[in-house]
């Protein structure tokens, strides 16, 4: 049997065994303080999905979403928060995944991995600004870009002749959620950094598009290969 955890304590949520529970809360904590504190993002705690049934602990059989969704009723670690604030919410809630909320203090444009990789080589080449960018064990790269990109991408790829190519290519806004790396994604494995935050940019991340043409040639390209 793997290993399990506990999330949600007396608010009814699913118990998993976990002995690095108690172990694990401090670094948990201080991930979350540095999201909050340091980059300036709200934080919300979020399911976890065990492996290998993937079954998530918010209880549902029939969640959508295992492991990558926040719980139900968990308050908003808001910007700012101290680590004595953050231990105080986060201590309901041990083992929780740390989401971010897309739409506040950024949105997101999620392509490929292997896209994203490629990106980032050509956009840093270019000396073109950029945010964080994170990688998901499903192998998706997910580029942090200002807020409104969500509500702006139709009309952006129209405008770059790229709105009919099929690509594998979306923006995340308002209402989704991003897994920020240390937590596990949905069963599946760790989310990891492939460009970590830094203070020029986590809080003034790019503007959508300045990073899109790229994104969406080397998408086109590797759909063609």
């Amino acid at each position: 049997m793997g290993m399990g955890f506990t999330i949600g304590g007396s608010r009814g949520t699913k118990d998993f065994r976990s002995g690095a529970r108690r172990r694990g809360r401090t670094s948990e904590c201080t991930a979350v303080a540095e999201y909050t504190g340091l980059w300036g993002w709200d934080v919300v705690p979020g399911a976890r999905a065990a492996a290998p049934a993937r079954e998530c602990s918010c209880g549902h059989t029939s969640c959508g979403a295992p492991g990558a969704h926040p719980l139900a009723l968990a308050p908003t670690v808001p910007a700012g928060a101290t680590l004595d604030e953050v231990t105080e919410t986060w201590s309901g809630y041990p083992g929780a995944a740390v989401l971010l909320p897309a739409g506040r203090s950024f949105d997101v444009i999620d392509v490929a991995e292997e896209a994203g990789r490629q990106a980032l080589v050509r956009l840093e080449r270019m000396g073109l600004p950029l945010g964080p960018v994170t990688a998901t064990p499903d192998g998706r790269a997910q580029f942090f870009v200002a807020p409104g990109a969500a509500a702006g991408l139709p009309q952006l790829l129209y405008r770059m002749g790229w709105d009919d190519a099929g690509l594998d290519l979306r923006a995340l806004g308002q209402g989704s959620y991003v897994t920020a790396p240390p937590s596990d994604f949905a069963g599946l494995g760790p989310t990891t950094w492939l460009r970590p935050p830094a203070l020029d940019s986590a809080g003034d991340p790019p503007q959508a598009r300045l990073l899109l043409g790229t994104l969406a040639y080397l998408c086109h390209r590797l759909r063609r290969a």
